[in-house]
């Protein structure tokens, strides 16, 4: 098939295309390169899927025509350029769109909403468009455990209430699930939601905890952590993320249709919840350090335990996340140590 992979920069986005390319996949990759956090880990990312920056750093026609050796077509684009994607659909012909762009975290959309509402809201309108006039057979995107706000029920399950976000980054995660929603029922065509959970693993971005505890301990800093530890998430490793995403988009999905189910939601997660203080003990075990730990209140807008209940997606597409929290640190950690000292170091 040939597949769009929106935010194929980010994190979750890089680790899709690449297993889409050895998969035999057409692959086209759209990314801003924003620069939310550090653009260099964006562009090596992008290297590994064989990029060369000087044609990541600016759309044009060269960057637009050639394919890397792996096969790999990127594009940098805004979403809410209402001129440039449509052409994008119009000459790609895709098959699939896997919509994982997004301006992410929940703490920078307290002092950073109109980034939110740009990204979130108006380029994921962007994109149903998109897929409504130009008879995409599919939209997977990405939506947000953040959606659960102040859920008390534990685990967290599809038919939960969501009408309780803490934070602008869940409303606008929980307004894309409805538009979706709106696009299937009124023009025919079928979307898949999937609530992440804690995602995490090699390439992973720098502003999340396994990223900045491990930078913090190896520097011989504190760690900051956050309602004095009692917090619980459903870690879920990057890889076991990417077999269900790959698996839905290759779903032949003629039944989905046939039955009118276009609109489909699901939780993607680990099917369990570790606690923080278990996480940061994985974490030292790797590194063979304890950390030095600094005691804080809860954040405004952060929630104490997430948990996902899988077992639609187990019932429909047979997924068995199976990678254990000390086996998916170790191999962060590896990548880590391994990427910043060809880097030089963090900074």
């Amino acid at each position: 098939m040939k597949i769009l992979v929106t935010g194929a920069a980010g994190f979750i986005g890089f680790h899709v295309a690449k297993r889409l390319l050895e998969k035999g996949h057409d692959v086209v990759g759209l990314d801003n390169i924003n620069d939310y956090y550090d653009v260099s880990l964006k562009y090596a990312r992008l290297l590994e899927l064989g990029v060369a920056k000087s044609l990541a750093e600016k759309y044009n026609e060269l960057a637009a025509s050639k394919k890397s050796p792996q096969g790999f077509k990127f594009i940098r684009m805004n979403l809410e350029d209402r001129d440039a994607l449509p052409k994008l659909f119009e000459t790609e012909k895709f098959d699939v769109v896997c919509s994982l762009a997004a301006q992410a975290g929940v703490r920078y959309s307290l002092e950073n909403p109109e980034t939110y509402i740009n990204s979130n809201i108006i380029g994921f309108f962007n994109v149903l468009e998109c897929c409504r006039h130009h008879k995409i057979k599919h939209l997977v995107y990405a939506s947000s455990s953040s959606v659960y706000g102040l859920n008390k029920k534990i685990p967290f399950d599809t038919s939960d209430n969501v009408d309780r976000p803490v934070s602008l980054y869940a409303a606008t995660k929980k307004s894309n699930e409805l538009m979706a929603h709106t696009y299937s029922h009124l023009y025919g065509f079928p979307t898949t939601g999937l609530r992440f959970f804690t995602v995490y693993g090699p390439w992973g971005r720098p502003d999340m905890a396994m990223f900045l505890f491990t930078d913090a301990i190896l520097k011989g800093n504190p760690i900051k952590v956050f309602n004095h530890g009692k917090m619980e998430r459903d870690f879920t490793y990057v890889d076991d993320i990417v077999v269900g995403i790959v698996r839905i988009i290759e779903n032949n999905i003629g039944e989905r249709i046939a039955n009118k189910e276009l609109y489909k939601l699901y939780n993607i997660g680990n099917n369990q919840s570790v606690n923080l203080m278990d996480f940061i003990k994985a974490l030292e075990q790797s590194l063979g350090v304890t950390a030095q730990k600094e005691m804080f209140p809860m954040q405004p807008g952060d929630v104490t335990a997430t948990w996902a209940n899988v077992d639609d997606l187990i019932k429909d597409y047979d997924y068995r996340p199976n990678t254990s929290i000390q086996e998916g640190v170790q191999k962060f950690v590896d990548w880590f140590k391994k990427y910043y000292k060809s880097e030089g170091g963090v900074e």
